[in-house]
Order: structure tokens, then sequence, then C-alpha cells
């Protein structure tokens, strides 16, 4: 394993991003009503998927507040895959673009799961 020297170095940092941004985009195309329902809030789960990666980065060296972080971003991301499922049931967006993202919060998933499993390699 390479050093890592920040947050935005650890590959779990750059998917979670892409997917939010992803998301962003996304629901610029919902409906108007949807503005304060479930736009903002699938924006703000998978925003929080990240910032929380971030969160555990600096609380390392306190390993249960490391894991209790991750364990956040975990939440958010099964989550914001919740929002995924009404969005496509509402017809918002395509079997495609849920598919894609549903796959990379699942990849994400996998990897909070691995991070907090070894969070001795993590934590000093």
């Amino acid at each position: 394993m390479d050093l890592v020297t920040s947050s935005r170095e650890l590959k779990v940092y750059k998917v979670a991003y892409k997917a939010a941004m992803e998301v962003f985009l996304l629901t610029k195309t919902f409906p108007e009503v949807e503005k304060f329902d479930l736009t903002s809030q699938i924006r703000r789960l998978s925003r929080s998927v990240v910032s929380n990666i971030v969160e555990a980065w600096r609380r390392r060296r306190y390993p249960k507040n490391f894991v209790s972080k991750l364990t956040e971003s975990e939440t958010e991301a099964d989550e914001t895959l919740l929002w995924l499922n009404m969005s496509l049931d509402c017809n918002y967006i395509s079997i495609e673009e849920h598919a894609r993202l549903s796959d990379k919060y699942d990849y994400i998933l996998s990897m909070l799961v691995l991070m907090i499993k070894d969070k001795d390699k993590w934590c000093f």
C-alpha cells in the first residue's frame, strides 16, 4: 500500500466524490416539485458520503472515531441507494443511470467495509 497523505488520495474518496457530482448533475433534471424533497435529500446524502470520509481521515489517531465516521459514510451511501431506487421508480432516471450509480455506491460500500475491517492499517 502506497503512503496516502490526504483523504483526496483515497480511492474511496475519488469514487464517492465523482458519484456525488454525478448525482448532482442528474438531479438537475428532476421536476421542480421534487426540489425540496427527493432532489435535496439525495444530493445531501451523496455529499455526506464524501464529507464523512474526509472527517474519518482526520480522526485516524482515534480508531473508534475513525470507524464511527466511516460507518456514517456507509449508512449515507446505503441511503443514497434507496433514493436512487425511488428516483428510478418515479421515472426521473433511466435504468442505465440507476445501474451505473448503484454499481458505484455498491463499490463505495465495499471499500468502506474493508477500511472499517482493516482499521489498524489506517489508524495510527
